[in-house]
């Protein structure tokens, strides 16, 4: 059994077009998307309507209920003043943009999503199976992850939201983060997505999709988002 899994896309439609191509090409079983469809980049409509094309299960993500629900706050988690206060823009004009029908589908995500195969039982999470917005780095210790897994039925966890790939084996538990469709934080421009491939065990592959930048830079160009969202891209390219 093969399954495509992504998130983070941030209203980056070109990467998503990048990721669904590779992943059809990968003639997988199934797709499972971990959330955060919109923020930052200017494709919020566009990027929902393909998901919802899809008809795959679609996690929440906290960007996804900030908008849907018109909060002051996306539950994302800011180094720098300088980065706050460019976050609370890309908010309020996502909110602006995004329509009330697509508002109304990012409300009815999914809160979790699990899966039992004969040989795995997985849960997909967006950011933690305890919180919307925790993140989970790489780094973090092994007694944090099984304690936050000792009540779940899962041996495989499988998240998002910090934008940063990573595959951990924690004696029977497997932590596997998707990295971002998007906005990578890796230092790796490209759209990332993972391919699990469940046999006796479970196999990850993370996979990193090239895509056209000089569409999103005109739509960055027409609208009131900063630049600094694309530039970090266009730098990570050169």
């Amino acid at each position: 059994m093969k399954i495509a899994v992504f998130s983070d896309i941030h209203a980056n439609r070109p990467a998503l077009e990048a990721v669904l191509t590779d992943i059809e090409k990968s003639r997988v079983d199934q797709m499972v998307c971990l959330g955060d469809l919109v923020g930052y980049a200017p494709l919020p409509n566009e990027t929902i309507a393909r998901i919802r094309s899809l008809d795959v299960p679609v996690i929440m993500g906290n960007y996804d209920q900030g908008v849907g629900n018109n909060l002051d706050d996306c539950g994302c988690a800011y180094r720098t003043d300088e980065e706050k206060s460019l976050g609370q823009i890309s908010l309020e004009w996502t909110k602006d943009n995004v329509t009330q029908e697509n508002k109304t589908y990012l409300c009815s995500l999914l809160p979790r999503y699990e899966l039992d195969t004969a040989e795995v039982k997985i849960l997909f999470v967006h950011g933690s199976p305890r919180r919307i917005n925790e993140y989970l780095f790489p780094d973090r210790p092994d007694v944090s992850f099984l304690h936050m897994m000792e009540k779940e039925k899962a041996n495989v966890l499988v998240c998002g939201h910090t934008h940063l790939p990573f595959h951990r084996s924690i004696g029977s538990l497997t932590v596997v983060n998707d990295g971002s469709v998007g906005r990578p934080r890796d230092g790796d421009w490209r759209a990332g997505w993972i391919l699990l491939t469940i046999s006796d065990s479970i196999q990850v592959e993370f996979r990193r999709c090239k895509y056209q930048l000089n569409f999103l830079r005109e739509r960055y160009e027409k609208t009131q988002l900063p630049q600094t969202f694309f530039n970090a891209l266009e730098a990570k390219n050169d």
